[in-house]
């Protein structure tokens, strides 16, 4: 046996040696909690956590103080008191998600065609005809004879129903030359092993934003609005890579 076989099967079997005290150890835990109530995680700090990266978000661009004595108005402000709404680049908004679509389509298409064609020759051609012609049974006036039936018939039908509700903050991550800002906002949600991700995604109006700083995402143009959810569930509702492969190329 060669060193890098040895080598390989070494390492396969500290592999599985491993798994049951891997599992043992996680048993012994859970045996260890019986009758306890689970134990909250401490707090620590964020940026010590491996894998952790500084998030970096577009800011507006700072502007210089400017002070205006013996005046009520605030610079910057949309009202004669301070405006909560957004408006610069780097502020939060909420959108709130509302989609609810119905669909209802019937098609019914039938289509139907015959076609009869025949061909003969009379006269003394026709005989002449005949005469080359008669030991096979056919006659001069009845030398093509052709019938075409064609039948197609369609029955499609959709019938549809979505309904979402929810709220997600979004970052206004630009300002349009006429004043409209476009938006993003993403979130989500880990439960167990599977992720629910909401992405919302626009261009609005600072008119359409509400006093309490959220806007409706019927108001919102160009919108992109995307839920959904990645793990051991959505896994197992997906057909696997080799089923879409074939679902691609089949031509039946």
């Amino acid at each position: 046996m060669s060193r890098r076989s040895s080598a390989v099967l070494r390492s396969g079997l500290l592999l599985v040696l491993a798994l049951p005290l891997a599992a043992c150890g996680n048993s012994l835990d859970r045996l260890s909690e019986i009758g306890k109530a689970p134990k909250l995680a401490s707090i620590d700090d964020p940026t010590t956590n491996p894998g952790y990266k500084p998030v970096s978000m577009p800011m507006p661009a700072p502007e210089p103080p400017a002070y205006a004595p013996n005046s009520l108005w605030s610079r910057g402000s949309r009202a004669f008191f301070k405006d909560q709404r957004a408006h610069r680049i780097g502020d939060i908004l909420t959108v709130q998600v509302v989609i609810t679509d119905k669909a209802q389509i019937a098609n019914d298409t039938k289509r139907t065609r015959a076609e009869t064609d025949a061909t003969g020759i009379g006269g003394l051609p026709g005989a002449a005809v005949n005469k080359l012609i008669q030991h096979t049974g056919a006659t001069a006036s009845n030398l093509v004879n052709n019938t075409t039936n064609t039948s197609a018939e369609g029955i499609g039908t959709v019938n549809r129903s979505e309904t979402l509700q929810t709220n997600v903050a979004a970052l206004v991550t630009q300002i349009l030359p006429n004043g409209n800002m476009v938006i993003e906002g993403r979130q989500e949600i880990r439960v167990n092993f599977e992720i629910r991700e909401m992405i919302v995604a626009g261009v609005v109006r600072p008119e359409d934003i509400g006093s309490d700083n959220t806007i409706d995402s019927a108001k919102i143009a160009e919108a992109r609005i995307s839920y959904g959810g990645r793990g051991q569930l959505t896994d197992v509702q997906q057909a696997r890579y080799g089923t879409q492969f074939l679902d691609v190329i089949m031509p039946f």
